[in-house]
């Protein structure tokens, strides 16, 4: 029986410089010795910068490295669904970035392929095991703002500059061949993925999108609803071409007693109002925003506790992002 895991991660890019990558090290029955990136230089300077005992410029030689038992995809969403077969296939449990993959049929392919290999697929919806949003989940539970009726989520953001549009680690976001669309697919996961975390499975999702800005062919507006099967309704608008005075991100759980306000990505600080009187709650920064969640998923994975996030519910987030940004695969 596995008592430690062994991880293998493939992709080196700046989301697992301080987000990820060194919180494998840090949690305990964990421990990350080897990288991959097509670039061999690259993967050889993350690996000796991190400490990392092994770097590949092949993904299926990493695969295939009977030391790991486990893979971290932190590629773009475009090859999620071929890495994470290829892993299973290889009988390595896969913790995969966010979104899952491009669309929601690519997703469903990778339970499918989970379920054929029997083996253990977790998507990084790390937000989950973030402090703030336990203390949100806790906080609903005990019904702090009664029954709940309605979300209201703003999370409207800059044009980009012509510098940011050159930048090729902005570029592929941009391209909905690789990334399934624009910032909204960037974005929204983690967005969408806490609302089903919070209120549960939906019965409803309506949406449209379009693109104002013309800076790129991605949709730069998405707005949607959703209806979850406690009857609680929730309205989003995502918009990335605002001026940088309009810049807002905001979540509002409105319920019989109250409301719950926060920002996914700001500082972590829930505003609790109730009757008139406000109470304020507030987290430090963590040192890399995955660490609770890559501690659960290595939990999961030594059979020690349940799947911090499975993979149908990273389905389901596809399923909306598809239903809202008007891309029905």
């Amino acid at each position: 029986m596995q008592n430690i895991i062994k991880w293998g991660m493939i992709g080196c890019g700046d989301v697992t410089e301080v987000k990820s990558g060194p919180a494998f090290q840090k949690v305990a029955d964990s421990s990350l010795v080897a990288v991959m990136s097509r670039n061999a230089e690259k993967a050889e300077d993350y690996a000796k910068r991190h400490q990392i005992p092994k770097w590949y410029s092949s993904t299926q030689e990493l695969i295939d490295d009977p030391e790991i038992n486990a893979i971290y995809i932190a590629t773009p969403p475009l090859s999620h669904e071929e890495l994470t077969i290829a892993a299973l296939k290889a009988g390595k449990s896969v913790y995969v970035e966010k979104p899952m993959a491009v669309h929601a049929a690519a997703g469903k392919k990778m339970v499918e392929a989970a379920s054929l290999y029997a083996g253990k697929l977790t998507i990084a919806h790390y937000r989950r095991e973030q402090p703030v949003f336990k203390k949100i989940k806790a906080l609903l539970k005990e019904q702090a703002i009664g029954t709940v009726k309605f979300i209201k989520l703003d999370y409207l953001q800059p044009s980009l500059t012509a510098k940011e549009l050159a930048d090729p680690k902005i570029q592929w976001r941009l391209d909905p061949a690789i990334a399934g669309g624009g910032l909204f697919h960037d974005i929204a996961p983690h967005q969408l993925d806490l609302m089903l975390y919070f209120f549960g499975p939906i019965e409803k999702a309506i949406g449209i999108s379009g693109n104002q800005g013309g800076l790129y062919q991605a949709d730069d507006l998405v707005t949607g609803v959703l209806k979850f099967k406690n009857n609680i309704f929730f309205n989003g608008t995502w918009c990335f071409d605002m001026p940088v005075a309009t810049q807002k991100d905001l979540c509002t759980i409105t319920g019989s007693k109250g409301t719950i306000s926060f920002a996914v990505f700001g500082p972590g600080k829930i505003e609790l109002t109730v009757n008139g009187e406000t109470t304020f709650f507030n987290f430090d920064p963590l040192q890399h925003v995955q660490q609770p969640m890559i501690e659960a998923t290595v939990r999961y994975f030594l059979n020690q506790s349940a799947n911090p996030c499975i993979a149908e519910d990273g389905v389901t987030v596809m399923e909306i992002i598809d239903q809202f940004s008007n891309h029905n695969n």
